[in-house]
């Protein structure tokens, strides 16, 4: 699973698990320490705001403009985030934290990288200067 989509499923679960009565307040705290998180990183720009508030109320219609924002404010790079969207995915679902499914730990420049079930993926790379 790559950081902006263990983020953006960490919200969506985090806001889910709060309308539910049995909620632990470890959960809920999670997510408000993610949300505020986030939320540190989209100060002064009014449409990443935006998407995160909505997001909450409508994953479904706001998860692509959210995912846009978490990557141009490079959000998904943020190593306290990805701890914090991890820590929520290992209180609801333990079972898969614990075999490792929502680990991730980038370090230096990456190119490619794809993590996650049932992907298909085609990355292509080259310098298209040694071409002309």
């Amino acid at each position: 699973m790559d950081a902006t989509t263990l983020i953006l499923t960490a919200l969506g679960a985090g806001a889910a698990a709060g309308g539910q009565a049995l909620v632990t307040d470890a959960i809920k705290d999670s997510y408000a320490g993610l949300k505020a998180l986030i939320q540190s990183k989209f100060t002064g720009k009014p449409k990443a705001e935006l998407a995160l508030t909505e997001h909450e109320s409508d994953p479904e219609t706001w998860k692509i403009p959210l995912k846009k924002a978490l990557i141009e404010e490079q959000v998904d790079q943020d190593q306290d985030v990805i701890k914090a969207a991890q820590e929520i995915m290992k209180l609801i679902q333990p079972q898969q934290a614990a075999m490792g499914k929502y680990n991730l730990q980038v370090t230096g420049n990456v190119y490619g990288y794809a993590q996650g079930d049932n992907q298909h993926v085609n990355m292509n790379f080259w310098d298209k200067s040694k071409e002309e």
